[in-house]
């Protein structure tokens, strides 16, 4: 396919350059133009504007938050301004459900299709091709994306024919990843305060009832106190909460712990650590029991 590509963050950058390697003809944009060149250097094509990347049959866009994502779609000359009729917008960033609603809405007004496509996974993952990509949008929309989520994905998960509802399963399986960071640094306080070696206990854990990848990754980084540089910032992660709580709010389902992980980020934040990975959170527990150097 023929496809432009927004957004070179630590996840957009991997799935850019898997797509070049499943033949793709590839068109990039991102403001620091550094990252532009490391994959015009591996093939693809460099766009001067928004509107340069929305020529062809796609434009995937994979932006940090709301704010991003509707400068890019709907400034002028942006996405919805840009993209031919009947070509595709597919959504890898992590939006709230209401901005979805609004994505769609609008692109369908201009005779575009949108499709949201949130992938699971870090930015080793992505620069693997490995990641998860939860699809949500018309049935013809997302078949038309396959080729795609297979270059950057090892699964697709077709979820809903409603593209908010994809976005809505993404912020939900953050605010799981959260409470699991939360609870293992919670145990880890407690045993470590009480000399338990921390990386000892993980390998009982996670080879036991917690084999998982997600106690492995997270719970490594958390019994390391590795938290920097940050595959995930925290102010990500604190946003992602904020917006399952708004979800939450909408639909009137009381989630307590979300509100708990939102206290926990400011928590972290307060203190500086806007540059840390959001499994940071992790060491808050050892900080309030007070152990020395957490």
């Amino acid at each position: 396919m023929k496809v432009g590509f927004i957004g070179l963050g630590h996840m957009g950058a991997g799935m850019a350059e898997n797509l070049l390697k499943a033949g793709h003809d590839v068109t990039v944009y991102n403001r620091e133009r550094t990252k532009v060149e490391a994959l015009v250097a591996q093939g693809a094509k460099a766009a001067a504007s928004v509107s340069d990347a929305c020529r062809g049959d796609a434009v995937l866009t994979m932006l940090a938050d709301d704010r991003a994502v509707e400068s890019i779609v709907f400034s002028g000359s942006g996405i919805i301004d840009s993209l031919p009729a009947g070509a595709i917008h597919i959504s890898s960033s992590t939006i709230s459900v209401v901005l979805s609603e609004r994505l769609e809405a609008a692109h369908a007004k201009a005779g575009q299709l949108f499709v949201a496509a949130p992938v699971i996974g870090r930015p080793d993952a992505a620069a693997a091709g490995q990641l998860y990509v939860v699809a949500a949008g018309a049935p013809d929309a997302v078949k038309a994306a396959a080729s795609l989520f297979d270059a950057i994905g090892q699964k697709t998960f077709v979820v809903s024919e409603t593209p908010k509802d994809g976005n809505l399963v993404k912020l939900s399986g953050n605010f799981l990843i959260a409470s699991v960071i939360e609870s293992i640094g919670e145990a880890m306080a407690l045993i470590g305060k009480a000399g338990i070696d921390r990386r000892q206990y993980l390998d009982i854990l996670t080879s036991t009832l917690f084999d998982a990848a997600v106690y492995k990754t997270y719970g490594g980084l958390i019994a390391d106190g590795k938290f920097a540089p940050a595959g995930f910032a925290a102010p990500l992660g604190a946003k992602d909460i904020r917006l399952t709580l708004a979800a939450a709010e909408d639909l009137r389902v009381p989630m307590p712990l979300a509100s708990l992980l939102r206290d926990r980020f400011l928590t972290l934040l307060a203190h500086g650590g806007d540059k840390l990975d959001w499994s940071a959170i992790g060491q808050l527990a050892a900080k309030d029991a007070g152990e020395a150097g957490s």
